[in-house]
């Protein structure tokens, strides 16, 4: 199914946030222009928390909030998103104060991967089916 246009913004958002899990991963293969020591990861990963993952999330928000009492199942679905949310912003709130980068990188990574593959495959689809009005009536 294609994405409605209003959340296509949301879904380029969430592809980079996946290279980026790639990239923090600790099988990660090199690539030009992204260094593997972990204090190069970290501060990479703090770059892209400030510019897009927080900005994300807050779009998120807005998206969650004009779905919610409306359906039973996404109502379910959001809290679950939610909990992950602060969940993975816990993580990262942790990173500062690692004993190990490198392990705790490849977990955030992991875990945010699946929470993203979670919305694109399955939320997502599921309030722009059950939702329309809703997902017309965004903008980002």
């Amino acid at each position: 199914m294609q994405r409605h246009p209003n959340l296509v913004p949301l879904s380029h958002e969430h592809k980079r946030l996946l290279e980026v899990c790639r990239y923090l991963k600790s099988d990660a293969v090199p690539q030009e222009g992204y260094p593997l020591e972990p204090q190069a990861k970290m501060n990479f990963v703090v770059k892209i928390f400030k510019e897009v993952m927080v900005p994300h999330l807050q779009k998120e928000d807005y998206l969650f909030e004009a779905c919610a009492g409306r359906d039973p199942e996404i109502d379910k679905a959001i809290q679950e998103l939610q909990t992950q949310h602060r969940q993975i912003s816990t993580i990262y709130g942790g990173l500062m104060e690692s004993k190990d980068l490198e392990a705790d990188m490849d977990y955030i990574a992991r875990e945010l991967e699946l929470h993203i593959l979670r919305e694109e495959e399955e939320v997502y689809p599921l309030i722009e089916q059950r939702l329309p009005d809703v997902v017309g009536s965004m903008t980002f």
